[in-house]
């Protein structure tokens, strides 16, 4: 029996607005049964749209997305199998969201650590003996009494995946599919999905030509709202799609770079920016690194490399002033001796941050318009009248990233690849001297991935902010990035840095 969608349309209704504004259009789509697709996503977010559609229906629920926002649905949708799992940021963000809510140490003497991912799994899973081979599988069996919020990006999305097959799924959505895997596990799953299509059917939702398994024998375009075409696998790669997005990217790309030049106000720095001597984190039952002796010099843009859990994103916190550890390191800000009596805010006023620790942080109900004026404040929501002008300056950034018409609708009813975006605004905006981009194009849209990454490469050729790079893909990787910090080691004994600089 094959899925199929006939004159499909979900509206929303937004502030302001006169009328329900489309998210998704489908003219027409058959996907028989020993067919396997992928939904590439060149603008926009209809395709995450497009993935609670069809996971909302099978549940005969009222389609809605994460924020729980109802979305109002004409057409026909017929031939969804029983059993449906999806894995996406949204869900992946949702559970955390969860686990963050039922946080109980404040009430207990000991750290609570959550659920573990043991439970998590078990918990979507009927059979043990199936459990243990998801365990294995998805390389959990080290992180089995983890508890869930502690683990990081990548290694809640392994937790994820081992969730879906728990459930013995007839269909298996992935959106976004490769986000946060390191390169080791990235490869693991596409063959994993190509072993997968015998027992189960696949839909993918990707921005990433990279990202098409070779079982995958069809490939739908979403641009915008709407499914524009669809393809076989030896059409879609004599598609002319990718180099003409490429093209408006560029153009875009020029846009925002004027727009940062246009308003500069940074202040001098001693050199080094940053100097962290014998860095070290370690928590009661586990060493993550030891042995950091890395400095930042100014004109130096730097790329942390190594595998899921190794403690990339850990480091980039002690930076920030984020991690509860960065006080008993030994570690110079911006001239400033970190623990002599600075407050965090004269560090992070020059420090811009994109993070999926951020986002996840960022739970408040503001408008998209706040979000982004926030950057000049570092807060999560704004709290205080912001000036004509930085209201201006939010403006000018929501034009240029079409999305001027979101403008004051709240954060958290918008598509999770929208909120990224603001995200990345939000840090870009006040053009800080240090630029921390922590896997920063998570959830988005071809175009928009495309116009973020050439931004980047304008910023630090122009020495605009100095960049702080973490990306595990290499089709990402920065011409303008020369200098690497690479962990090495294993999870059992904890991991220590290679500092390497590779001149242009």
């Amino acid at each position: 029996m094959s899925i199929q969608l006939h004159q499909i349309k979900l509206y929303s209704s937004e502030p302001g607005t006169p009328k329900p504004v489309i998210r998704l259009s489908i003219p027409k789509l058959d996907i028989q049964q020993d067919q396997h697709w992928a939904f590439f996503c060149a603008r926009g977010d209809a395709g995450s749209v497009f993935a609670q559609l069809l996971i909302n229906d099978r549940h005969q629920s009222k389609p809605s997305n994460k924020s729980g926002e109802q979305l109002e649905f004409d057409g026909e949708l017929s031939g969804l199998p029983e059993k449906v799992s999806l894995v996406s940021l949204a869900e992946q963000q949702a559970l955390l969201e969860e686990e963050l809510a039922k946080d109980d140490t404040d009430f207990l003497d000991r750290f609570d650590k959550g659920t573990s991912v043991e439970a998590l799994v078990l918990a979507c899973c009927q059979s043990p003996e199936y459990a243990e081979e998801l365990f294995t599988l998805f390389d959990l069996q080290s992180l089995r009494k983890s508890g869930f919020r502690n683990l990081s990006t990548g290694e809640t999305r392994r937790v994820m995946l081992a969730r879906a097959l728990a459930e013995q799924p007839e269909l298996l959505i992935l959106d976004d599919p490769l986000a946060g895997l390191d390169i080791a596990h990235q490869a693991q799953l596409i063959t994993l999905i190509d072993q997968l299509q015998k027992d189960v059917q696949i839909i993918l939702i990707t921005s990433r030509e990279q990202a098409l398994p070779d079982s995958i024998s069809h490939i739908g375009v979403f641009d915008e709202e709407k499914l524009t075409g669809t393809y076989t696998r030896e059409e879609w790669e004599f598609l002319p799609l990718l180099s003409h997005l490429r093209a408006q990217s560029s153009e875009r790309s020029e846009a925002m770079l004027a727009l940062i030049q246009q308003y500069q106000h940074q202040a001098d720095m001693p050199d080094p920016l940053v100097a962290i001597r014998n860095g070290k984190v370690e928590y009661t039952d586990k060493l993550i690194f030891d042995g950091v002796n890395w400095q930042i010099n100014h004109h130096q843009h730097w790329q942390i490399r190594g595998p899921n859990g190794c403690g990339k994103s850990t480091l980039l916190g002690l930076i920030f002033g984020d991690h509860p550890q960065c006080y008993s390191n030994d570690i110079d800000i911006f001239g400033i001796k970190r623990g002599s009596g600075e407050t965090i805010w004269q560090i992070k006023q020059h420090i811009g941050m994109v993070s999926s620790a951020l986002h996840l942080q960022y739970r408040v109900s503001c408008s998209a318009l706040d979000t982004i004026i926030s950057g000049f404040y570092d807060s999560i929501g704004l709290y205080q009248q912001p000036s004509i002008d930085e209201i201006k300056q939010a403006r000018d950034w929501l034009k240029l990233l079409h999305m001027e018409h979101l403008a004051t609708k709240s954060f958290r009813q918008l598509e999770y690849g929208q909120q990224r975006l603001l995200l990345v605004a939000r840090a870009l905006i006040k053009r800080p001297k240090l630029l921390i981009l922590d896997e920063p194009y998570q959830g988005l849209d071809f175009l928009n991935r495309q116009l973020v990454k050439n931004a980047l490469e304008m910023i630090a050729n122009n020495n605009l902010s100095q960049l702080l790079y973490v990306s595990h893909h290499p089709e990402d990787s920065l011409d303008s990035i020369h200098n690497f910090v690479d962990f090495v080691g294993c999870a059992e004994t904890g991991y220590k840095t290679v500092i390497s600089h590779n001149n242009p």
